[in-house]
């Protein structure tokens, strides 16, 4: 990892590293935009910015400094509308990669809206939480993406996507990644114990970093800002979701040595993620 981990040049300037654009959050899971966005920034993102629903942008407003916020129409509902398609794609051409999921809810509209910017958008896109609970039913479609994407489940979603009940996914969780990755020609990332990354033609990584304290909300919407910031680095998707799986843990190990398995927050990896790639 060490060696594959990129020195920066000096005379560089934000706009070398990438430019993340996250799509997350509804009315009672801002929490996720914020762990996303924020994750990206401490793995090393020049530029980040978060779509929220219109209506929920004054509380990301204070929760975020750094990071830019792209409000967008929601018609007070407190979640993404098919009314902010067109603004998501269009911004998306400022970007590099796109992070979409984290706490957006399965309201109908919010399926439609998932399904049509997979489909869409001409940057590469990590997919995670609600984000691949969206495409559930339709998984035909990420056969169909412009750029690759890498998609990011926990046993649950992994079950829901494909069908297959989650004691069969983890007692075959390297065959049925593979399998999956595979079949829709997507880099997967199946959370849990031992996190597997496998995409077409690559060798499966099976990570070994990470502790049972990692099992707690919002440690996912971490790993997902780690990953998408990678690939907006440059690196390619395979060797980001290795690499951010790999370090993800690895600050989650650092953040148990001082505050115990059983406090760990997701904050408290987010904020060991410099740790991490210190050491």
């Amino acid at each position: 990892m060490a060696k594959v981990l990129k020195k920066r040049k000096k005379g560089t300037h934000k706009g070398d590293y990438g430019h993340v654009l996250v799509v997350a959050g509804s009315t009672g899971m801002t929490g996720a935009a914020y762990l996303t966005s924020e994750a990206a920034l401490f793995m090393g993102s020049g530029l980040v910015t978060c779509a929220i629903p219109k209506s929920l942008n004054e509380i990301m407003e204070k929760k975020l400094t750094e990071v830019m916020t792209l409000p967008v129409e929601d018609r007070g509902r407190g979640y993404f509308s098919l009314a902010s398609r067109s603004r998501i794609k269009d911004f998306s051409k400022k970007t590099d990669v796109a992070a979409i999921g984290p706490g957006l809810s399965q309201r109908p509209d919010v399926k439609k809206l998932v399904r049509d910017l997979v489909l869409d958008l001409d940057v590469p896109i990590v997919l995670d939480a609600d984000g691949i609970n969206c495409i559930a039913d339709r998984a035909d479609i990420l056969k169909k993406v412009k750029r690759h994407i890498v998609i990011t489940p926990h046993p649950g979603e992994m079950s829901r996507l494909t069908k297959k009940r989650v004691d069969k996914i983890q007692k075959n969780r390297k065959i049925i990644a593979d399998e999956v990755a595979r079949k829709y020609g997507v880099t997967v990332v199946l959370k849990g114990n031992n996190t597997i990354v496998s995409s077409p033609g690559k060798k499966t990584y099976v990570n070994k970093t990470g502790n049972p304290g990692m099992a707690s909300a919002g440690t996912g919407d971490v790993l997902t800002g780690m990953i998408a910031s990678l690939i907006g680095q440059g690196y390619a998707p395979h060797e980001a979701a290795k690499m951010g799986v790999y370090l993800h843990g690895l600050a989650g190990d650092i953040a148990a040595k001082k505050r115990s398995e059983a406090s760990l927050r997701a904050r408290d990896v987010l904020e060991n993620i410099h740790e991490a790639i210190r050491k």
